[in-house]
């Protein structure tokens, strides 16, 4: 694989360490938007509404504010190291290959429970709005995984294009959304302002923190950027800046135009539209819908592969899985890896009767465990002082701070790190076999 170090104070894109006519500043803030505005905006500003009442604006400006040193910190690595194993590269060179199974276990084969959970919000706010019968809602959700998984089959270029229509679409639509509600909002829906006490914006705060998560997604992709070192940054503030705008947005016309009735419904953007006198709400609702399930789930399925074919580079999964890790090309096996994955969860969810909170419990602990060895990676890997690192500090503060509300979910991230350290066991028996330590720094990142 290519080398990934580059010389202290050099761009990788001079060191031919990115994909030649790769992808842009558009296509990068049009994939880092799905990956945090994500289906956050069709189900948080009604329920922090409801927990939070006008409050939740606060909560709003907090968990943008405490986005920021995380998504800072995970951008200074993507531009210095862009590496298709992400935070699992990372965790490799800061902290071993076990900790680097560990990481990349996780989101590979935690965050993926994630899929149905996306698939079946976007198939369920449809059926709601445009009065589909509940039994064609799995077969909605289904055909949700299937259209961006053949999307990815084209390559990440393809999935860039597709990713800009798309989040130029569902930013329209907010927009729109906004601009018809805003006429409804009543300044006494403002008060009492904390109807609920200060508790009740905490609760929002941890509601929020699912809107903001998706910063180490752009790390897989990092490689296929044409130019890391500027490109990321700038994309990641500029997705700061419109991921905090739109959600803030929201919460003011939801607060201020639905009042006490904002969370007691299933579709709060159909609410909102309903509020401005919009004849054509439901289907309007039912794009925005398909706009963030495809979204979300195409930016995703880009991560899994690459993240796969890196896996699979190193020894973590069968060496027949790493064909498409390299910059420009396409994971293919890797990516048909992770839909049978998110398909495997998507059965079980469907058997369960689409029971989500267990997936969502999954891939948020999962998450948080990849968050929290990402900035420990971050500290002793970036150059010391510097704003990234000091945003790595401050973030691992925060990241150690949600680990501890995992709390009982953190048992599926526990037991993915019980079979990484299998794995390290019986590849160190095989190595002692031949003689030859596990290498601890490989290729894909020396």
């Amino acid at each position: 694989m290519t080398a990934l170090r580059p010389a202290e104070g050099s761009d990788p894109a001079d060191l031919g360490v990115h994909a030649p006519s790769g992808l842009g500043l558009a296509q990068g803030i049009a994939l880092y938007l799905a990956s945090v505005l994500g289906t956050g905006l069709l189900v948080l500003p009604g329920l922090a509404a409801k927990t939070a009442g006008p409050a939740s604006l606060i909560a709003v400006g907090v968990i943008t504010l405490l986005a920021v040193p995380l998504a800072g910190a995970f951008a200074a690595l993507a531009a210095r190291h862009p590496d298709p194993g992400g935070v699992a590269s990372y965790a490799r060179r800061a902290l071993g290959p076990t900790a680097a199974r560990a990481t990349g276990y996780w989101f590979l084969f935690g965050v993926a429970a994630g899929g149905p959970v996306v698939s079946v919000l976007g198939a369920r706010y449809i059926a709601t709005a445009v009065g589909i019968d509940g039994a064609g809602v799995p077969w909605l959700a289904l055909g949700f995984l299937v259209v961006p998984f053949v999307a990815n089959l084209f390559g990440v270029r393809l999935t860039g294009w597709l990713q800009l229509v798309l989040t130029g679409l569902l930013l329209a639509i907010v927009v729109v959304v906004v601009a018809v509600a805003a006429p409804a909002v009543r300044p006494e829906s403002f008060t009492p302002f904390l109807p609920h006490g200060w508790g009740g914006v905490g609760t929002a705060i941890v509601m929020f923190v699912w809107a903001f998560a998706g910063w180490e997604v752009g790390t897989h992709i990092s490689g296929e950027f044409a130019r890391p070192r500027r490109t990321i940054p700038l994309a990641t503030a500029i997705t700061l800046v419109l991921a905090g705008g739109c959600y803030l947005a929201l919460q003011v016309v939801t607060v201020g135009a639905l009042g006490e009735r904002a969370g007691h419904g299933d579709v709060v953007l159909l609410d909102l539209a309903e509020a401005g006198g919009v004849r054509a709400a439901p289907t309007l609702i039912g794009v925005v819908s398909a706009v963030v399930a495809l979204g979300v789930l195409n930016v995703y399925l880009a991560a899994f592969g690459k993240l796969g074919a890196s896996l699979a580079s190193n020894g973590d999964l069968p060496r027949w899985f790493a064909k498409g890790a390299e910059s420009g090309a396409v994971p293919r096996r890797a990516l048909m890896l992770s839909m049978v994955l998110v398909l495997a969860y998507f059965a079980v969810s469907w058997a369960t009767g689409f029971d989500l909170q267990p997936f969502i419990l999954i891939h948020t602990a999962s998450m948080v465990a990849v968050y929290v060895v990402g900035m420990i990676a971050a500290i002793r890997i970036l150059p010391r002082r510097t704003p990234g690192w000091w945003m790595a500090v401050i973030a691992s503060v925060c990241t150690v701070g949600l680990l501890l509300l995992a709390g009982a979910a953190l048992v599926v991230p526990a037991a993915v790190a019980v079979i990484a350290l299998a794995v390290t066991a019986v590849r160190r028996a095989r190595e002692r076999r031949r003689g030859a330590p596990e290498n601890r720094d490989t290729a894909s990142i020396r």
